[in-house]
């Protein structure tokens, strides 16, 4: 598979190659699922909490005396038996994140990727730079490589000014090849790489 390398004018500079064995053959689904569960699972706040016999308020003395009431036997009033009372296994603040293995990640970027690049998704660019940190020229560079609606920029080591250009650009977002993930990768209508960024994510994911 060969693609296009443009520069800042949408103009085409030179070619490359993309390897067929790592982007050209069946997109395992089930792999990008998998991430995209874990990424969304690590995001979760988790600060619910309900609160046990020992959290709820009220007295801890015995409301009557263990026998000869014709009552039921109870300790205190905070029992998860009574009205107002605590719960009991209710949920508690935790980390809803957890690992997947390497291969696992590798695989589901690796198919994403190969999703975007069998749709013709994928931009290959020379370089993001910019001379100045200015949002609307970013904007203006964007427009000329066709880009009007969401979009995943990728850049072996992002150019500060550039950085701070889009960042308020609403729907476009810019990472370094080492923070792409699958979740990113697919939740995008375009992908925009640079000829550095592919050619590092080629040697990483083979």
């Amino acid at each position: 598979m060969t693609l296009d390398v443009v520069n800042a004018h949408n103009e085409k500079v030179g070619s490359l190659d993309v390897s067929d064995e790592l982007f050209g053959g069946r997109v395992k689904a089930d792999l990008i699922h998998a991430s995209v569960v874990r990424a969304n699972a690590a995001e979760r706040r988790g600060t619910h909490a309900t609160k046990t016999r020992g959290l709820v308020s009220g007295s801890g003395k015995k409301p009557w005396r263990q026998k000869g009431t014709g009552r039921a036997r109870v300790g205190e009033i905070r029992n998860p038996l009574w009205r107002k009372g605590g719960t009991v296994f209710g949920p508690q603040p935790r980390s809803y994140d957890y690992k997947l293995p390497k291969k696992v990640e590798k695989g589901a970027l690796r198919a994403a990727l190969a999703a975007k690049l069998q749709d013709g998704e994928v931009l290959v660019v020379e370089a993001l730079t910019a001379d100045e940190v200015k949002t609307k020229v970013a904007t203006a560079l964007l427009r000329t490589l066709g880009i009007d609606r969401k979009a995943l920029l990728v850049d072996v080591q992002p150019d500060e000014k550039f950085a701070l250009s889009v960042r308020n650009v609403a729907g476009v977002r810019l990472l370094a090849t080492n923070r792409v993930t699958a979740r990113d990768i697919i939740s995008t209508r375009k992908v925009v790489v640079t000829r550095a960024a592919l050619e590092k994510l080629q040697q990483v994911l083979a």
